[in-house]
């Protein structure tokens, strides 16, 4: 899956003109051409309509996003893979709908997965590391079979931080040793975050109509919001996990990012589902929403009870600070009511139980993973990667080491006390101790702080600076996380992260839309080489 934890950080109007809630130019310049075209920020439901009437195919709207990943990628490093059956497929959605087959919102359109997703098909699933190619998954991860199912076109495979982020202490988020290092559509030269760093890059560059994500800690909503786009880290148990290479049993899910609230929700809808081979899923039916996307409403703010953990979330970065305030203060003219500051005393208690979780299921879930693959892989357990890794330092290790792996080749099987005591002390704190008393001492519908700060500087040589954000209460804890675009702090993007009980994904997207028609606070990337200083 995907983790921030490793990476170390995650990462309005005022009277500085360079804080801005609202829509307005971007004076970037000097950066990579846009290439433009038919599909530049086009949502899913204007695809859906060009299709409808004639005006595009599935295969004329791949072909488009395709351009755009020849013409700008090269710079970016977002997409790690294209799909050679992609034009097939589209040709085949083509043929169903002028038939008059049209599987639901999803039909003929293309969607970019992260490399960690299992494919069983002509591409790889390597999560960035050159230790898995040609090391092919018996069959498509189970969001995968749904994708398909839906009339997706799984136009390929992006970046990511390799091994989603769980390799090192010092590492650069979204650099792999497959894909090179992602960089942020609006501004070259800082980091997109990650580990999701590629299907952020892609989906603000207009490179496909949505992506697949994956999260630990932080890996969906902090390159969601650094890259200006709404991202969904759902309930641990929404969405299988089945076949796509993991960190965490209990903390790990696959979601959806996209240019808006609408098209995450469409996503999300697609790929939610029980799966027999994950048991996690296999919750009552009635915990999943049989539509995300309808019913969404401008007015949902009116009446909600929203929480600001302002002690706990808020104070590492000015810009997220003013960017949040002024979200805060719109949200309360749209007639939401506003607790603030509420406290979530016990969450600083659980960085070293999580991180001892994680390292306990990290070797037991990658060791059963690499199991199940076919003769042509290098690497059939962690040590082996290790072994790998150290074998290959000049094109696996030339920045930074493995640390986390040796880490969690040392620790046992997951019936060991001190695995044990750590996954209580982490579930107890955040949940019954953390987001559900917390929420219902002030009967609150959500809580909401800033996702993380502005983008900080690719920098090699040092790992990822060590910023801030509020992605940890929900990873934790296994619960819901929706990330909105709210501003810009000198041409890079800030966003909110509303997060609450399991389960309430729908009620946090009705939350999420509500504030999104409020702000319309996203706007397109001019790839600039730096931000506006």
């Amino acid at each position: 899956m995907s983790t921030s934890l490793a990476a170390g950080a995650l990462i309005g109007t005022g009277a500085n003109p360079l804080l801005e809630l609202s829509r307005g130019s971007n004076p970037q310049s000097g950066g990579l051409r846009n290439a433009g075209g038919p599909v530049e920020e086009k949502s899913i439901t204007q695809l859906q309509a060009a299709m409808s009437s004639g005006v595009m195919t599935s295969r004329a709207i791949a072909e488009a996003y395709r351009a755009r990943i020849a013409e700008m990628d090269h710079d970016l490093r977002a997409v790690i893979e294209l799909n050679p059956d992609a034009l097939t497929i589209a040709d085949a959605m083509d043929a169903e709908r002028k038939n008059g087959k049209i599987r639901g919102p999803l039909h003929g359109i293309p969607i970019l997965i992260k490399d960690n997703v299992a494919t069983a098909d002509k591409m790889e699933t390597t999560a960035g590391s050159l230790a898995l190619v040609g090391a092919r998954p018996p069959r498509d991860a189970f969001i995968v079979e749904r994708l398909r199912a839906a009339g997706a076109v799984i136009l390929g495979k992006t970046n990511l931080s390799e091994w989603a982020n769980f390799r090192s202490t010092h590492s650069s988020s979204g650099w792999s040793g497959r894909g090179g290092q992602c960089r942020n559509p609006y501004a070259l030269d800082r980091t997109p975050s990650g580990s999701s760093s590629g299907s952020a890059a892609a989906v603000a560059s207009s490179f496909c109509a949505a992506a697949i994500g994956s999260e630990t800690n932080g890996s969906i909503v902090s390159p969601a919001a650094t890259c200006s786009l709404v991202g969904i880290k759902p309930t641990v148990g929404l969405v299988s996990r089945s076949a796509i290479i993991p960190i965490s049993r209990t903390q790990d899910t696959a979601g959806p990012m996209a240019r808006s609230v609408t098209d995450a929700a469409i996503l999300l809808g697609a790929i939610a589902g029980a799966d027999p081979h994950d048991s996690a899923t296999t919750v009552p039916r009635a915990k999943r929403e049989a539509s995300y996307a309808t019913g969404l409403d401008a007015n949902a703010l009116h009446g909600m009870r929203i929480g600001v953990p302002r002690e706990q979330y808020f104070g590492y970065s000015t810009a997220a600070d003013s960017v949040t305030q002024h979200a805060i203060d719109l949200m309360r003219e749209k007639g939401a009511v506003i607790v603030d500051p509420v406290p979530i005393e016990k969450m600083g208690d659980v960085g070293e139980a999580e991180l001892e979780v994680l390292l306990y299921e990290f070797k037991a879930g990658l060791n059963e993973y690499l199991a199940t693959l076919g003769s042509g892989s290098k690497v059939r357990t962690l040590a082996d990667l290790i072994a790998f890794n150290a074998a290959h330092k000049s094109t696996e290790m030339p920045y930074f080491g493995q640390e986390l792996f040796e880490q969690a080749q040392k620790r046992g099987p997951l019936t060991d006390a001190k695995y044990v005591r750590a996954l209580a002390k982490s579930l107890t704190n955040t949940r019954a101790r953390g987001i559900d008393a917390i929420m219902t001492k002030h009967k609150l519908d959500a809580l909401v702080a800033p996702t993380n700060g502005p983008a900080w500087l690719i920098d090699l040589v040092n790992g990822d600076a060590d910023g801030g954000g509020s992605s940890s209460p929900a990873a934790e804890a296994g619960y819901p996380a929706i990330t909105v675009p709210a501003g810009y702090a000198f041409g890079l993007p800030v966003g909110i992260s509303f997060f609450g009980r399991a389960w309430s994904e729908a009620k946090l997207i009705r939350i999420a839309y509500s504030f999104e028609q409020a702000a319309s606070a996203r706007r397109a990337p001019t790839y600039g080489r730096t931000a506006v200083v």
